[in-house]
């Protein structure tokens, strides 16, 4: 199952369960947790992206590790709300990953996630090589976190 729609995404996980949030990018893909309870979301790995077949297994890895029970990936919309080309190549990675992984995967709107991930990092005195190793990761804490309050009935 995919999906946009944040109520459909909490019925097809009646129980909760761990999350994993991408973040998309033409050379990278930021990873993010929370736990079972959805309350925390936490930046994770910055993988080097390659062909799905490598990310798909080394994704493989951290699903059985983390007892992943659903993923969430950042769909980067335009400001006016339209979708792009990039938008298009996450829904299809992300039919991908619900073919490999037969887990249900949530596609929330991913504007001002880097920025927010930035400003929070330039709030806690990183350098510019820490931030720039770390940015897609934290991005797809801020992202995750925002779907897992929604999730959770908090605040939109």
């Amino acid at each position: 199952m995919i999906t946009d729609i944040a109520n459909e995404f909490r019925d097809a996980l009646p129980d909760g369960g761990a999350l994993l949030a991408l973040d998309l990018g033409t050379k990278t893909i930021g990873l993010a947790t929370c736990d079972a309870g959805w309350q925390f979301a936490t930046a994770g790995k910055t993988l080097e992206r390659g062909k799905f077949g490598r990310d798909r297994d080394r994704l493989a890895e951290l699903v059985k590790e983390r007892t992943i029970r659903g993923m969430v990936i950042g769909l980067p919309r335009n400001m006016d709300g339209s979708e792009g080309p990039r938008a298009q190549a996450s829904r299809a990675y992300a039919r991908n990953l619900s073919a490999a992984f037969e887990l249900p995967v949530l596609l929330w709107d991913e504007r001002w996630s880097t920025s927010s991930a930035e400003r929070d990092m330039i709030g806690q005195d990183m350098s510019r090589r820490k931030r720039a190793e770390r940015i897609d990761s934290h991005a797809a804490a801020v992202f995750l976190q925002g779907a897992i309050d929604a999730l959770a009935g908090g605040v939109l």
